[in-house]
């Protein structure tokens, strides 16, 4: 019996284990496959093995399904907003056509790098064949932008110089994106453009890396707007105005009722959300720019008037934009029929928080008389002139910085896509390329079109033709780059070495290493007037290149830099043309600038060792100075400093 009931335990046994082998997971149903295949642990190769096993699971993952939507949207979940929800796709061919141009966008990034240390050469020159190759893939721009922003968003202290370039890659795709939408926008009729628009384009071309949209902007405007239809519900329940809920309202033909509109707009605008005019720092760029406005809530004339007429059209008040020297404009039409003469109108100042002038008080205003020309209307393209015109006059302002050169860059731009023919900011154009030495190739294009429109510029197109043929004549000849060794006998006196984080004795700035001379190179001009002769050893030391914590580089002598005894970043925005990783103590110099001091890696992670990761000593062995900081200031702080250049270190390449 117990036999017996032995074999039947193991006969049932059998038949469980026969039945369970007998189930497989292609057997599963579909469903549940693809919730499986779809756990985060399976990557993209995962997925190419399981559709290779068999018939059932290559359909699982079929080119259209949840899988293959499912590894794209958890790879690049920035890209889920170009697609509608639900919507069908080729996702394989998706992720195959995005992952290509990454690999791409990493090579093309990479190989900039070698160019651009040896000039400075504008993006799009450099681009050239690299994205022709990108985009002969057919793939859409924003898989360049995505890939991009990857790069930028990864470990904020490693891959530094890939970062520098892909930054300025996508700066420079995002403004060719910007001026196609600008030259879109030009060919609208005049009726439709909108000046808040115009206002957009030039903010969003000069802060390209900046989220700045019209939707936003007009999203804010009507925070604004709510609140002026709120205070204008008290004074007059039904005001036409608060009939409308969102966009521009019905005119209001009544003056009495624009003057209401106006009244509540001022409150608002000034005494409720303090809306200025920038007096104090009036040529700051950021005046200009409309998201700042908001932000700020501070302006120049121009950026002001523009917010004020929006606003008030959205309420049913026509303004009109005002042309007025030295001091931007509104009019407001105080006749019903509309005016023809200049005393038929009310002139807004909203620099001045809306003050309602009269023709006459406009010019005490200016302090000089106009004539009447001046007080006409002006079209939106007239506004943008004016506008970027301003920015123009800031960047000249500059301190020749790589700051201001990009903004007269980014200005001269978008003047001339507004206005292609204006000789004289084409010349300018043509002469800060040649100054900066960049795209001499574009240079020759500028001046052929400035000799076509201008015959009479000859002698200053001339000048410039012969001298960047010279410029291209000498690119086909490169010079070698000059390699400094530490181990030659005249580089003996050089104590310290690229990518050391140091400190100025005498000004305290923070800065980095990024390149030395064993004796000073600059012109005897500049070694005067840095007055380099009271230092106690002249200009007959060692002096070295260093990228400043406050965006400057300058050339300091080594009797004025000691080591940082706690160092830090340099938030720099060269610091990646140089450096490709910061540690906690000093920076690596990346592949090129190794190249030229190849013998600097060894002698900056001694120093560092030495400096900063010695053992504490006990307190027994405690004596002067605590081990492993460096030393305070010398006497020779009370020197004239004779270390400092603002020398510029080329323009932007973008």
């Amino acid at each position: 019996m117990a036999a017996s009931g032995a074999g039947e335990r193991c006969s049932s046994l059998n038949g469980i284990v026969s039945e369970t082998e007998s189930k497989r997971l292609t057997d599963l149903p579909a469903e549940l496959l693809e919730y499986i295949l779809c756990l985060p642990v399976l990557q993209h190769g995962d997925i190419c093995h399981v559709s290779c096993t068999c018939r059932r699971l290559q359909d699982v993952c079929h080119r259209g399904g949840k899988v293959w939507a499912h590894q794209y949207k958890l790879r690049w979940p920035r890209l889920q907003k170009h697609y509608r929800q639900n919507e069908c796709c080729d996702w394989l061919k998706e992720y195959r056509t995005r992952h290509t141009v990454g690999r791409q966008i990493r090579r093309t990034v990479v190989s900039i790098s070698k160019r651009f240390f040896t000039e400075v050469p504008c993006v799009g020159q450099v681009l050239g064949d690299s994205f022709a190759e990108i985009q002969s893939l057919g793939a859409p721009e924003h898989f360049c932008e995505d890939e991009l922003l990857s790069i930028l968003n990864s470990d904020k202290r490693k891959s530094l110089t890939l970062k520098y370039y892909a930054k300025k890659i996508l700066y420079f795709l995002r403004q060719q994106n910007i001026i196609r939408s600008l030259k879109l926008f030009l060919e609208q009729p005049a009726e439709h453009q909108s000046a808040l628009e115009g206002a957009v384009l030039v903010d969003q071309y000069c802060n390209p890396l900046t989220d700045v949209s019209l939707d936003s902007i007009s999203s804010q405007l009507e925070e604004v707007t709510d609140k002026v239809k709120k205070m204008l519900r008290t004074k007059n329940p039904s005001h036409p105005s608060l009939s409308e809920s969102h966009g521009d309202c019905s005119p209001v033909g009544d003056l009495e009722l624009q003057r209401q509109v106006v009244v509540a707009l001022n409150v608002v605008l000034y005494e409720q959300l303090q809306y200025k005019g920038n007096e104090c720092d009036y040529y700051n760029p950021l005046n200009s720019y409309i998201h700042q406005v908001l932000l700020r809530r501070t302006g120049i004339p121009i950026s002001l008037s523009v917010l004020y007429m929006t606003l008030a059209r959205k309420l049913g008040v026509h303004l009109e934009p005002v042309n007025f020297p030295n001091h931007f404009l509104l009019r407001w039409c105080q006749l019903q029929t509309g005016g023809g003469d200049i005393y038929d109108f009310v002139y807004i100042d909203a620099f001045g928080k809306g003050k309602q002038l009269s023709a006459k008080e406009c010019e005490y205003l200016i302090g000089h008389q106009v004539t009447a020309d001046y007080y006409s209307a002006i079209t939106t393209t007239e506004v943008l002139l004016r506008m970027v015109g301003n920015l123009l006059n800031i960047g000249k302002r500059g301190e020749g910085n790589e700051k201001s050169y990009q903004l007269l860059r980014d200005s001269l731009d978008l003047y001339l896509t507004v206005n292609p023919d204006n000789v004289q900011y084409l010349l300018l154009q043509a002469r800060l390329y040649f100054h900066l030495g960049i795209w001499p190739e574009k240079v020759l294009d500028i001046l052929q079109h400035i000799q076509a429109l201008d015959p009479s510029q000859h002698g200053a197109v001339g000048y410039l033709v012969q001298h960047t043929l010279e410029h291209i004549q000498h690119k086909k000849h490169p010079v070698e780059p000059d390699v400094k060794r530490r181990s030659v006998p005249e580089h003996v006196e050089v104590q310290y070495s690229i990518g050391l984080i140091m400190k100025h004795k005498r000004s305290g700035y923070n800065c980095v290493i990024y390149g030395w001379d064993p004796k000073c190179t600059m012109s005897q001009d500049w070694i005067s007037t840095m007055r380099v002769h009271q230092l106690s050893q002249g200009a007959n030391q060692p002096f070295y290149n260093v990228l400043v914590q406050d965006g400057t580089c300058r050339y300091a002598a080594q009797e004025n830099l000691e080591p940082h005894s706690t160092p830090l970043e340099i938030a720099h925005p060269e610091v990646g043309r140089y450096f490709s990783e910061f540690h906690d103590s000093h920076y690596d110099a990346n592949e090129e600038l190794q190249t030229r001091y190849p013998e600097d890696l060894e002698e900056t992670l001694g120093t560092v060792r030495d400096l900063y990761h010695r053992p504490t000593p006990t307190p027994g062995q405690a004596s002067g100075h605590q081990e492993g900081v460096p030393n305070g200031p010398s006497q020779d702080q009370k020197l004239q400093d004779g270390q400092e250049s603002q020398e510029n270190q080329g323009a932007s390449s973008m």
